[in-house]
């Protein structure tokens, strides 16, 4: 309540003399001179309003001697170097409006971010990603703005999911205004958290500060949708920062919107995914994405094992675009006319092949 956000000289000092000593000498101005002018406006404030309000709300504040604290998510963040990059502290404490348990809920997690000004495309794509993801199992994270996180956050709710809200202002504070009703959802099937106390109005800088908390509380993170500069891409580096995989989704070439997932992919800062499975692949346990690869590799190969020798030359002929006739197809394979139409039929029925007016054309696979 008196650093109003992370403060790495804070953070020492209750390190070196413990919390109750430190909030003494916070009181009194027995602090290092580093930290003197960060504290001081607010080193008389009275916590009692703060938590009235929390309690008035159903809310808890957590700490990191509870065992709600997702603490193997947040020591991330004080492994980073403060001298070197901005906020990088973990916070104190964390108030928390929700049914769900902050640590259990986010022990398989994922971020879902991008622009406030979403196109139908983001909207449709992220709808899809995040229920998917939610149906099973994964809890999504973001930060309740409009656009893309919105639609996280709902998809998530449709289909029964988990979600976790982290604002940029106290938890009594619905922001966006337009958003209350959605935050209310999310406390009753997810969690609203934030570091910062009731009371506490939004903030640019505290936009920014927030990112790294939703970064750093999930597996990983999924831009939809970011412009060339953006709040999203700065959740995306605060990820990377902490060591989490970073995703996007392409859009198409001319869409201003989604500028900021073509640089982070052509740049390697992220991975492409198109889906819920891709993601899951990619900030899933390790090796995942290689052995979803292997097993659909597998799975193929055996179906084509399967298959009699007349159809396996059959597929083969059968260009990968286009529409061919059985007379084409025999004569590129050498099988008579009368085994190829034999052949297509089996394709056909297995899935590999389908007739159309113009021919018939290879199933992709």
């Amino acid at each position: 309540m008196v650093a109003l956000g992370p403060s790495p000289e804070l953070e020492k000092l209750v390190a070196e003399r413990g919390v109750l000593d430190a909030a003494d000498a916070v009181r009194v101005g027995d602090v290092p001179a580093a930290m003197r002018e960060r504290v001081a406006a607010r080193a008389g404030v009275d916590p009692a309003e703060a938590t009235a309000t929390l309690a008035r709300l159903g809310g808890r504040l957590v700490v990191r001697t509870d065992a709600e604290w997702p603490a193997w998510r947040l020591t991330a963040l004080d492994r980073l170097d403060p001298a070197a990059r901005r906020d990088a502290a973990a916070p104190l404490a964390l108030w928390v409006v929700g049914s769900a348990n902050l640590a259990s809920c986010t022990e398989q997690a994922v971020a879902v971010v991008g622009t406030r000004a979403a196109t139908s495309y983001g909207d449709h794509v992220t709808a899809e990603i995040s229920g998917d993801l939610a149906v099973d199992g994964w809890t999504v994270v973001s930060g309740a703005a409009y656009g893309i996180d919105g639609a996280a956050h709902r998809a998530a709710l449709g289909v029964g999911g988990t979600t976790v809200a982290v604002l940029a202002c106290g938890v009594d504070r619905a922001y966006p205004a337009g958003h209350s009703r959605l935050l209310e959802r999310i406390a009753e099937q997810g969690a609203v958290v934030s570091e910062y106390p009731p009371g506490t109005t939004p903030a640019r800088y505290r936009f920014l500060a927030r990112n790294r908390l939703v970064a750093a509380l999930a597996d990983g993170v999924v831009v939809v949708e970011a412009g060339w500069r953006s709040g999203a891409r700065n959740t995306a580096s605060w990820a990377r920062a902490v060591g989490r995989p970073v995703v996007a989704v392409p859009g198409p070439v001319t869409s201003a919107s989604s500028a900021g997932c073509h640089r982070m992919i052509r740049e390697g800062e992220a991975m492409l995914v198109t889906g819920a499975q891709d993601v899951a692949a990619e900030i899933g346990p390790l090796g995942s994405a290689q052995a979803a690869s292997d097993e659909r590799d597998s799975l193929f190969g055996r179906r084509l094992d399967a298959l009699p020798e007349t159809a396996a030359r059959t597929l083969d002929a059968l260009p990968t675009a286009g529409a061919v006739q059985p007379e084409e197809i025999s004569v590129t394979s050498g099988i008579p006319v009368a085994a190829v139409r034999s052949a297509l039929v089996v394709l056909e029925v297995e899935g590999y092949a389908h007739r159309g007016r113009s021919g018939w054309v290879r199933v992709s696979g």
